[in-house]
């Protein structure tokens, strides 16, 4: 497993009930446990895993007053992925209008191809030419 952070968050991110749980924390700030699990059909145990899951990766504090602990959205990790991704964007842009370019391109010369040289109807007129009559 991973131990880059980086690493870490993006692996959070792929679950889709973590990134809904981080968007209802996005959105409505504090929530405990049982406010988090209500939209999911899943036991309070399973999105406590996600919960644990999401705390590893920094994406979510969870305050410690006695028996309520709220989670809160924690956006520093995001925003470390979020410059990544934006300091990669540019390469793949690049490459991928090098591609559709490079597509345009095999699709032009598909439609409008170059005509060929007919060396064989070059060499038999010749011959003929030369022949006699």
């Amino acid at each position: 497993m991973a131990s880059d952070p980086l690493s870490i968050t993006f692996a959070a991110l792929a679950d889709p009930t973590r990134r809904a749980i981080l968007a209802r924390l996005a959105t409505d700030g504090e929530a405990t446990v049982n406010e988090l699990a209500e939209p999911f059909a899943m036991s309070l145990q399973a999105v406590s895993k996600h919960l644990k899951v999401l705390e590893g990766a920094g994406l979510i504090l969870r305050g410690s007053n006695a028996q309520y602990r709220p989670c809160r959205l924690d956006p520093e990790p995001l925003d470390n992925a979020v410059e990544w991704i934006e300091r990669h964007r540019q390469v793949w842009k690049h490459r991928f209008d090098r591609l559709g370019d490079h597509l345009r391109l095999i699709q032009q010369q598909q439609q409008n191809p170059a005509p060929a040289a007919d060396t064989k109807t070059n060499s038999t007129t010749k011959t003929n030419q030369e022949k006699p009559t």
